[in-house]
């Protein structure tokens, strides 16, 4: 009998005491059960740690962000596959074996049709909360899956490391980055189960300041990839990420199928702009001419 292939799931964490139970009860579930959980600890002050030890007794520290902390779980991964996850997200029950399934089957397609092995895999996210905010922001995740301003989460291990995982200079953009560097490697794919992102107690002043935060770090990105690079230039188009992004495709449809979650939904795009050219306008910050 062929034995699964271990999965290293690994979640990075800061202060999250509030969230990491949840998470890790989550992949508990998992019908899937050839796994090992990594936790990635960026100085907790909370009993972040504490929680993640009744779990597991992969406990790491690293810092000072996200990028540095998943790099240092994939080295210290013994599995095949990584799935990263966020302390806020949890997994639907099957979603692992589908991921496991999907890229199993992309690798004996290869002996069967020489095509390409899948090297990653996006997976549906939805947002979760009871507030009109949650379930605008839900509506909008919905339209980026598998689009340039999606985020691989599942991958193979060899394939990871063999592109040096995520830039570590980055803190923002970091997803879009590595995809662009992993998609030179082979394919990647879509699993439409999903995992669930705990976002009730979102707000908009906690959500237009993490935005913030994050577009400082956006020019050093731009520069890596140059701004007239295809990716780029969509990802940070206003008629792009305003516009098309919500009806290529034929998704127009669903904008008229939920006007309320819509105008909710554009209201929000509009404040991240405009807090992304105030930032602008504050540091000085030129990206294009």
């Amino acid at each position: 009998m062929k034995k699964s292939p271990l999965v290293s799931i690994i979640i990075t964490t800061k202060n999250e005491e509030k969230n990491l139970g949840q998470c890790l009860k989550s992949l508990t579930h998992q019908k899937y059960q050839s796994l090992e959980i990594i936790v990635v600890d960026n100085n907790s002050s909370d009993t972040t740690k504490e929680i993640a030890r009744t779990y597991t007794s992969r406990v790491y520290g690293a810092g000072p962000e996200r990028s540095g902390q998943r790099n240092l779980g994939a080295k210290k991964a013994l599995g095949k596959y990584l799935l990263f996850l966020d302390a806020d997200m949890r997994v639907s029950k099957n979603l692992i074996g589908a991921c496991v399934e999907e890229m199993e089957r992309g690798s004996d397609s290869i002996l069967r049709a020489k095509s390409r092995r899948l090297v990653g895999l996006y997976i549906k996210e939805v947002v979760t909360g009871n507030s009109y905010w949650n379930k605008v922001r839900n509506f909008e995740r919905s339209f980026y899956d598998g689009t340039v301003i999606d985020g691989l989460r599942f991958f193979r291990r060899d394939s990871f490391l063999k592109i040096g995982g995520y830039d570590e200079r980055l803190y923002a953009c970091e997803d879009w980055d590595l995809d662009k560097r992993i998609k030179k490697l082979s394919s990647t794919g879509f699993i439409t189960k999903p995992l669930y992102h705990d976002e009730s107690d979102f707000t908009l002043r906690t959500y237009l300041n993490k935005k913030g935060y994050y577009s400082l770090n956006f020019k050093t990105y731009i520069d890596k990839w140059g701004r007239n690079d295809d990716e780029v230039r969509k990802q940070f188009s206003p008629s792009y990420r305003l516009l098309w992004v919500f009806i290529e495709n034929g998704k127009w449809k669903k904008l008229l199928s939920h006007l309320f979650l819509a105008l909710g939904m554009f209201f929000l795009r509009i404040l991240v702009g405009l807090n992304y050219l105030f930032t602008l306008v504050k540091y000085k910050m030129v990206y294009y001419n």
